[in-house]
């Protein structure tokens, strides 16, 4: 039986499902169609013991805030949460950075996302195992159900041949600035910095909603989203998250450490073991869960900050991740969007300490990281949030024709440059195979080298 009541001025039922996969599929194609839709999908993966949905989709705009540049982006966005309590989907861009900080973004915008952008859907799908909940503004929720049921499933369609993707940093460029970044650890500006580097295609054709599939259903990652803005597209497959609010406890889980996948169940297995075991990658992660500790003490209440898991090592299809779990419990006189504030950006794409290595991000990196390295998620009526690290992603301006996507990894004293070349490639796997595309890899030597 399907009961139906009014809350926040939408509708709301509740439907039984036969499969999850089906209903995943014809709702995805249903919300594609329209100008504005978020698609967060976090893939069934029960390693997430936090996750609140299997699936959670906003789509169509009745209310839009969208800021084309920093300044008192946090504080509109604020406002326009008081004025609209409810549903929220949406994303914070890394530039943002300019406006918790007193820095700055030189390098060309080439894609066009705003700083800040968030919409009030006329629809919202929570979806779990065996129901999905629908809230519409408009027509009938059971009109809604009818009208995902008779979207028809796209038959999967190869991703057309694309121009070839280019480096916008030359590999010895990032290897040389791999050097140059352990001088500044040497000369103990820093303790670690995440360089990132944008590998592009122009005068560029695709699905955006097909490639999402692919890339979806390749690395089944349990923050992926699906984000479109008009002629902007996010594809994401992320595996981390960023922050959440459940009641009055925040949740953030940095990532920090990254291995391939064995051919072998043995191999798998040892390879494991290897990035447990690592010196190197344990060293970068507790630097950045001690940032992130930092961050969330800003807005939690003395003493509530706490580590519940540290080097937790989770499988993903192309990796395994070293992720670690920060707790608090937030303060009650701090905004929710105030905590996100002050935990923003994520740390584990910065570096430590957070200023300076963002300083130095912006003088050795080519290019612009705009909604790279951000966040994407959603607010509930009730206050409680979810949002991701925008990373392993593609961004696509269709009216541009211009894709590009941005790798990256934490560098440490420790850094060899091209096993850090290497390792942005293996971050790449996904992405490249659903592109069809290929960036030769590098020979590793084996010895470290010294900082000159």
């Amino acid at each position: 039986m399907v009961k139906s009541l009014v809350t926040h001025h939408y509708r709301t039922a509740t439907f039984p499902l036969a499969s999850l996969p089906d209903f995943k599929r014809t709702a995805f194609e249903w919300a594609q169609s329209f100008s504005q839709t978020c698609y967060l999908d976090s893939n069934e993966y029960s390693a997430d013991l936090h996750r609140s949905y299997e699936c959670l989709i906003g789509a169509d705009a009745c209310e839009t805030i969208s800021l084309p540049a920093t300044g008192n982006a946090f504080d509109r966005w604020k406002q326009f949460c008081e004025t609209h309590p409810t549903w929220q989907f949406g994303y914070l861009s890394y530039d943002l950075k300019n406006e918790v900080e007193a820095l700055q973004s030189a390098h060309p915008d080439r894609l066009g996302f705003p700083v800040l952008h968030f919409f009030v859907p006329v629809y919202v799908l929570e979806v779990f195992t065996d129901r999905v909940i629908i809230h519409s503004r408009r027509e009938s929720p059971r009109a809604v159900w009818q009208l995902i049921r008779k979207s028809r499933q796209r038959p999967a369609s190869e991703v057309p041949a694309l121009p070839s993707l280019r480096a916008r940093t030359p590999r010895q460029e990032y290897l040389q600035t791999v050097e140059a970044i352990r001088r500044h650890i040497v000369e103990g500006d820093l303790y670690e910095m995440n360089l990132c580097q944008e590998f592009y295609a122009e005068d560029c054709f695709l699905d955006p909603g097909d490639v999402f599939q692919q890339l979806n259903q390749l690395a089944q990652a349990p923050f992926a989203a699906f984000l479109k803005l008009h002629d902007r597209h996010l594809l994401c497959a992320s595996p981390e998250r960023f922050l959440k609010k459940e009641g009055d406890t925040l949740i953030s889980q940095p990532i920090k450490g990254t291995i391939g996948r064995g051919a072998t169940a043995a191999e798998d297995e040892a390879l494991r073991q290897e990035l447990y075991r690592s010196e190197k990658d344990r060293a970068e992660n507790v630097m950045i869960v001690d940032l992130v500790r930092n961050d969330l003490a800003r807005s939690c209440r003395p003493g509530s900050v706490e580590v519940g898991e540290l080097f937790g090592i989770y499988p993903f299809n192309q990796v395994y991740q070293m992720i670690s779990t920060v707790k608090g419990r937030l303060r009650p006189e701090v905004h929710p969007l105030d905590a996100l504030r002050l935990a923003f950006p994520m740390g584990s794409m910065t570096g430590a300490p957070k200023v300076m290595a963002m300083q130095l991000i912006e003088q050795y990196e080519r290019a612009r990281r705009g909604l790279y390295s951000g966040a994407v998620g959603y607010l509930r009526p009730d206050g409680n949030f979810d949002f991701n690290v925008v990373i392993r992603s593609l961004l696509y301006h269709a009216g541009q024709r211009y894709l590009s996507f941005q790798v990256g990894g934490a560098i440490v004293y420790d850094s060899v440059p091209e096993r850090e070349y290497e390792e942005c490639l293996l971050k790449a796997k996904a992405l490249l195979k659903v592109l069809g595309q290929s960036i030769e890899k590098p020979s590793v030597r084996k010895s470290s080298q010294k900082v000159g």
